[in-house]
């Protein structure tokens, strides 16, 4: 009888990579025509010990004069998710893509070589690169994650 009293995490209860209650920030001056072209998944957060599927990869496309397009195939904890269609600019860095709710741009370095995208749920976090990313850049978009909330040891590279 006293397990049935006891506080259970429903099984449907996504996991959280950010500290409740903390803070959360979007790159106020991020402009979405920025990020057109081809990125390639770098980093992302995981709750095991590695990653669990492939390095993904994104393509941002001109939709019209202000809009965008995405095709990707992400690895986000461990699952491979696939998403496509038209992104909506919702807010200053923010971007509703199809299917996935809200992407905080929490991060862009000057040149648009790379992304930190964020939720504000914390159930998923990644960066993005044109690149191989230097190091430095690297350290930078997990120094942001941990700004924002987000348990930076969860943060693994590809």
């Amino acid at each position: 009888m006293l397990a049935a009293c006891s506080a259970q995490k429903p099984a449907d209860q996504t996991r959280s990579f950010r500290s409740p209650g903390a803070d959360i920030w979007s790159a106020a001056a991020f402009s979405p025509a920025g990020i057109a072209g081809g990125w390639h998944q770098v980093a992302g957060f995981s709750e095991g010990g590695g990653q669990g599927c492939r390095a993904g990869a994104a393509e941002f496309t001109q939709n019209g004069a202000a809009g965008l397009n995405i095709r990707a195939r992400l690895c986000l904890n461990g699952r491979e998710v696939s998403v496509s269609g038209p992104v909506t600019p919702v807010g200053p860095g923010r971007l509703s893509v199809p299917g996935m709710g809200d992407w905080w741009v929490i991060w862009v370095d000057s040149g648009y070589r790379t992304l930190a995208i964020a939720t504000p749920d914390g159930s998923f976090g990644f960066v993005l690169d044109r690149g191989q990313i230097p190091r430095d850049r690297l350290r930078a978009a997990a120094e942001i994650f941990d700004f924002n909330g987000y348990r930076r040891d969860m943060l693994l590279p590809f």
